[in-house]
């Protein structure tokens, strides 16, 4: 539609200090001839549009310029401004105030009573994870490669990436970046990523697959748990899996029939979590993987109750 190109045009604008008609045509998949359109459009529409002709020329907007408030509504305002916070929390500096600014907001003790979502994506290590972030996105716009300590379940080692995209997801950050010692995509969790460097030598990005963007796209649950539970884990279960994922049987206890793991390790590390409050009918390797862990446990301590 006419106006989401016009309203991806200004926005675009607003990002960046200068861009060319070819630049905007291709981004925006439409002729020069379209674009040509769409900013005199924008010109009758009191948008100050500037044009230089010749080498370093380009399209931007005039100097000082703010979209009037009216141009958003009091959901969109507030649906930004929630998603700025969120940004904030783990950010160097705030953009909520220059935000305000440039969209000439109302002051926040007046926004106060519209407020109706807080979003925190920091975490416990909030003062170097924001050093992460910031060091990673400067990396990723530089196409500069990136190394650093990462801690996995398989040991420990130094990793040399190239890094393209930060993302949010399953309650954690993570780096999607491309292995150099792997030779393929990889998502590196922050929060075992260590002694952060960039590196001077850059590369040339390369193409991503589409498939390699579908980060949930790696998780089969081919891995299937049939498994009794005691009530009292019952908010943990509707935490995680919702209260349909389980059915109460006639001694009070909670049958779960079907749940789906990928990862073996993750299950019965999971399970273990659980103590004497989860009984494992299914699979019988993780019936005989808790056995022999709980056999060991109760070792240990033998052996540190006899030394006493």
């Amino acid at each position: 539609m006419k106006i989401d190109r016009l309203m991806a045009i200004l926005t675009i604008l607003l990002r960046q200090e200068k861009i060319t008609a070819p630049e905007l045509a291709d981004r925006l998949e439409v002729s020069r001839r379209t674009i040509s359109r769409d900013l005199d459009a924008l010109c009758r529409a009191g948008i100050p549009i500037v044009t230089e002709q010749g080498y370093g020329g380009g399209i931007s907007l005039a100097s000082g310029f703010k979209i009037d408030n009216s141009l958003l509504t009091d959901k969109e305002r507030e649906a930004l401004l929630t998603g700025i916070r969120g940004l904030d929390s783990v950010a160097a500096s705030s953009l909520e105030d220059s935000l305000r600014e440039k969209l000439r907001m109302i002051p926040d003790k007046d926004m106060a009573p519209q407020e109706t979502v807080n979003i925190d994506l920091a975490s416990f290590y909030k003062d170097s994870l924001t050093g992460k972030l910031d060091l990673l996105k400067e990396a990723i716009r530089e196409h500069r490669l990136v190394s650093f300590l990462y801690y996995s379940r398989t040991g420990e080692g130094r990793r040399l990436v190239e890094p393209y995209r930060i993302v949010f997801r399953w309650s954690s950050w993570y780096l999607f970046a491309y292995c150099r010692e792997r030779q393929d995509f990889r998502m590196f969790k922050l929060n075992r990523l260590w002694k952060t460097e960039t590196e001077k030598e850059s590369f040339s990005p390369r193409p991503v697959p589409k498939e390699k963007l579908d980060f949930s796209s790696g998780f089969t649950d081919e891995i299937r748990l049939r498994a009794r539970f005691s009530e009292r884990v019952k908010y943990r279960l509707i935490e995680e899996y919702g209260p349909s994922s389980f059915t109460y049987m006639e001694d009070g206890s909670l049958l779960v029939e079907d749940l789906g793991f990928t990862n073996y390790q993750v299950l019965l590390e999971w399970a273990l979590g659980f103590g004497s409050s989860m009984e494992v009918l299914e699979p019988e390797r993780l019936r005989q993987d808790i056995r022999k862990e709980a056999s060991r446990i109760l070792g240990m301590y033998d052996r540190k109750d006899s030394e006493y």
